[in-house]
Parts: C-alpha cells; sequence; structure tokens
C-alpha cells in the first residue's frame, strides 16, 4: 500500500490525517523516481496537477478539524499550509518552464519542507488534541 511508505516517516497519530500524509510524501518519492527513471518533466504534469489538488484537500482537512476543536494555533497553521502550497505550485511551474535537475531539486526541498512541518506543526496539534480526549 503506497502510504504505508510514508506515513512510518511521519505519523501524527491521527488516522485520517496520517494516511494523507503518506499518500503527500509517497507522490513526491514517486515523482522524484519517475524523473529518476528518465521519465521526462512533461510526462509528469498531471501528476503535478494531482499533487496540488491533493494538498490542498488535505490542507482543508487538517484546518476543518482544527477549527472545529478550536486549536488555538490554527492561524500559524494555516499560514504554512499557504506557504507549502506555493511551494508545490512553483515545483509545478518548474515542471513547465524549468530543468529536469531543477524540478529534482524542487521535488527534494518541498518533500524535506512537507516532512518538517508534519514533524513540527502537525505533531504540536496532534499533541494537542491528544491531551484533550480527543484523538
Amino acid at each position: 500500500m503506497g502510504a504505508a511508505t510514508g506515513q512510518s516517516l511521519v505519523a501524527v497519530g491521527i488516522p485520517a490525517m496520517d494516511d494523507q500524509h503518506g499518500i503527500l510524501m509517497d507522490t513526491l518519492q514517486e515523482l522524484k523516481q519517475q524523473l529518476a527513471r528518465g521519465n521526462g518533466k512533461t510526462r509528469l504534469g498531471p501528476q503535478m496537477a494531482r499533487l496540488v489538488e491533493f494538498a490542498d484537500m488535505h490542507f482543508g482537512c487538517e484546518e476543518s478539524l482544527l477549527r472545529r476543536h478550536a486549536f488555538p494555533g490554527l492561524a500559524l497553521h494555516c499560514g504554512a499550509h499557504q506557504e507549502l502550497l506555493d511551494q508545490i505550485r512553483h515545483a509545478m511551474g518548474t515542471a513547465d518552464r524549468g530543468s529536469e535537475a531543477d524540478l529534482l531539486r524542487d521535488l527534494s526541498r518541498l518533500r524535506g519542507q512537507i516532512r518538517d512541518h508534519i514533524e513540527s506543526l502537525d505533531r504540536q496539534y496532534a499533541e494537542w488534541l491528544s491531551e484533550r480526549g480527543l484523538f
């Protein structure tokens, strides 16, 4: 199963969010692997578009969860999500106009940024929810 690979690296203890995190991480890894296998960046456009859509959906799910439970760090979290979406869109632009080396660099950086986000900000909300017996 695809999500299990990424999930083991970035679990926060909320199953739906962990599954979505795994999908994000695995998708980024798969895009990098396709470039390494020689699939040209022009073939990755549809997958890049799905990555943007999925990340937007995931961030909306997280923000809805945090809003529903009045998480005090919601505004900061939303801002971090917007920055990540901007970075994903930048990578999509690189897929359209940049070199394959540039795209590989962007995807690697993006994967690291998302991992760091999950390991820091997402774990904060997960701990906060857990302390309140919500998860």
